[in-house]
């Protein structure tokens, strides 16, 4: 990022915090995709809130956006058993902020698990979290009864633009992928599961490219508005795996697990839209199965009379090249500082919330100023 860019970034933020400034002093704790830009966020948040951690998802970590982050704010390394023990997470959140009023930014539902017992037992007070992604929404939707404010911003319109340009650049790196080995999705029948937000852009583009495109999801409703798009919509997954050269999972929970491998078809390419620990039941797969390199971020997995190849490991395949959705995703961040004023204004009941349309508006109004000269 260019000195001029990062400066307009820090004015943007500026603008932003100033409109949302929080109605209390709260600490804040970060989950985050590390990316070279992300800096600027993160100052961002340090501004509205007492910024004790950032918690870098595993493996979307830029090296020099975390040297830059770690000057001033530490870095600690995430995984999802970090939070999933009552105790292990009561002990770290004492250790970094005990008696404080803490807001949690969540990035996938890490914090789920053991949220209520943290609510509970926390010396300080939990006042909320605020959730980004479809896959951790659903995360905090599924507890009984979340005890403190979940604001998500995966289901906000301003996350469109961003869900739509992710479907492309997870398209765009999928493909970069094949060429690598001198391959191409052309001529491979494609099978694009989940047709939310991010399948439904990846089943587009990938049409457009000329690519056959079939489409799998477990809710009927999505399965109608792709065949209202014109798409072939499975009725089984298993079927639909026989018959894809080309495969891409964007459910955002489990896509395939170890029992749907075997069925791949042979020399077919797996892809994912996110990590996958969240997509794809590895653990899963027959210990049959042997892995290989079989070129530049592609393994090979092989058992007598069967292979496919996964792409990136199974982790989000556009991270190969930045997952850059431009100036868009700052739309979602400033929804982000947007909810954390919503949390500290302390009216809001224990359950999960969105920002509502007239902040979303602000937000919308500050990012034309600055990005769409």
């Amino acid at each position: 990022m260019e000195t001029f860019e990062r400066a307009r970034l820090d004015a943007y933020f500026g603008k932003v915090a100033a409109r949302f400034a929080p109605g209390e002093a709260v600490t804040s704790f970060l989950v985050t995709h590390l990316l070279p830009e992300r800096p600027c966020f993160v100052r961002a948040v340090a501004a509205m809130s007492g910024l004790r951690a950032v918690l870098p998802k595993p493996k979307s970590i830029d090296g020099t956006a975390q040297r830059e982050i770690e000057k001033t704010v530490p870095v600690d390394v995430l995984s999802r058993e970090l939070f999933a023990d009552a105790d292990a997470t009561l002990d770290y959140f004492e250790s970094r902020a005990g008696g404080e009023p803490i807001v949690l930014l969540d990035v996938g539902g890490y914090f789920a698990p053991t949220l209520a017992s943290l609510y509970a037992r926390f010396s300080g007070r939990v006042v909320g979290v605020v959730e980004d992604t479809e896959n951790g929404h659903r995360r905090y939707a599924a507890l009984d009864k979340p005890p403190c404010p979940v604001v998500s911003v995966a289901r906000s319109p301003l996350k469109e633009p961003e869900d739509f340009l992710v479907g492309q650049s997870v398209v765009f790196s999928t493909e970069a992928v094949m060429r690598g080995r001198g391959d191409i999705p052309h001529g491979r029948p494609a099978l694009v599961i989940g047709f939310g937000k991010l399948g439904s852009s990846i089943a587009r583009l990938l049409h457009a490219k000329g690519v056959q495109v079939t489409v799998f999801d477990t809710d009927p409703v999505r399965r109608t508005q792709a065949l209202s798009q014109g798409f072939a919509v499975a009725r089984d997954r298993q079927g639909a795996l026989a018959g894809a050269g080309l495969v891409l999972c964007a459910t955002g929970a489990v896509s395939l697990r170890g029992e749907d491998f075997p069925h791949v078809r042979n020399g077919a390419y797996v892809a994912t839209v996110t990590s996958s620990e969240d997509e794809l039941e590895l653990n899963g797969l027959p210990d049959v199965y042997t892995r290989t390199a079989a070129g530049e971020h592609v393994t090979r997995y092989q058992t007598t009379g069967h292979y496919f190849y996964l792409a990136n490991g199974g982790n989000a395949v556009n991270f190969l090249h930045g997952a850059s959705v431009g100036p868009f995703i700052h739309l979602v961040q400033a929804e982000i500082l947007a909810a954390i004023r919503m949390l500290t204004r302390g009216d809001l009941a224990p359950g999960m919330h969105e920002v509502g349309a007239a902040d979303r508006g602000d937000v919308a109004g500050i990012w034309l100023d600055y990005f769409s000269r």
